[in-house]
């Protein structure tokens, strides 16, 4: 008579919350960490993150949830928080949340500057201060934060949206010491794509596209592979694309003078 056994416990997955998971960047990142990971998507369109869960989970076998918030309101990203400290299994947060402002800086309303610099900034503060809070004393965890290359290669009429981009990685390499201070092992990445097709550059995109070379454009899975490719080999700066590596070493290096002579040169 054959011996039986019990089967293996089945253990759960590490999760990885996504915010922006509704088009994009942030659903690229979903469509690539679901194979191994559980989901929790973050946004406000709940159909979208509704289709996004779905194919996760029929695709991968991602249980994927869903959580409507829009994190430049306080009390949604304080929600939001509170779900990063008490999950056991979270693994990686994606501050992926953001949307782009155009327009000389005193002309139009104020208002769309304030909620962006509250999403960019006050929220992406909160989430990895709640992440870290689960991930030190745990000593694993990682933290992407989607900034720019406009966090170095300032523009007219984006001065705000480069602002709060540069911030973005600032903060970012300040989480990096900090956590190298005490030989902790989670890990911090500062991803800085430039021009993505995604909704997020529609607008930008029918104002550049003849004056851009189509090589510029990258694909939003190509910059969420580079990111999770940068967190294996543990990479503070992950920027995509060897053009804009090769762009953002130069002008980091030029005095501001030269930069900002650049920028008025070019053509409107």
């Amino acid at each position: 008579m054959p011996s039986t056994y019990p089967a293996p416990p089945v253990l759960p997955r590490p999760l990885a919350v996504v915010t922006g998971a509704s088009s994009g960047i942030g659903e690229a990142f979903a469509r690539q960490l679901a194979p191994t990971h559980d989901l929790l998507l973050v946004a406000r369109r709940k159909e979208r993150l509704d289709t996004v869960a779905s194919q996760a989970g029929a695709l991968h076998g991602a249980r994927a949830e869903v959580l409507v918030a829009d994190l430049a309101e306080a009390s949604d990203a304080a929600r939001v928080a509170e779900r990063l400290r008490r999950e056991p299994n979270l693994e990686l947060l994606v501050n992926n949340a953001g949307f782009g402002f155009h327009g000389l800086f005193w002309e139009g309303s104020i208002a769309p500057i304030e909620e962006m610099h509250r999403l960019h900034v006050l929220a992406t503060m909160r989430l990895c201060h709640a992440a870290l809070e689960n991930f030190v004393p745990r000593n694993r965890g990682a933290i992407v934060n989607v900034a720019s290359v406009a966090a170095f290669v300032r523009g007219i009429g984006s001065g705000s949206y480069g602002a709060t981009k540069s911030w973005m990685t600032a903060f970012t390499e300040g989480l990096h010491l900090d956590l190298r201070s005490v030989k902790s092992r989670v890990v911090v990445q500062a991803l800085c794509p430039g021009f993505t097709h995604s909704e997020f550059h529609a607008v930008m995109r029918g104002r550049h596209e003849r004056r851009l070379p189509r090589f510029f454009w990258m694909s939003a899975d190509q910059v969420a592979a580079s990111s999770l490719a940068g967190l294996r080999r543990g990479r503070l700066y992950v920027v995509p694309g060897w053009k804009y590596r090769v762009i953002t070493a130069l002008v980091t290096k030029f005095p501001a003078r030269l930069r900002v002579a650049l920028e008025l040169a070019r053509p409107a």
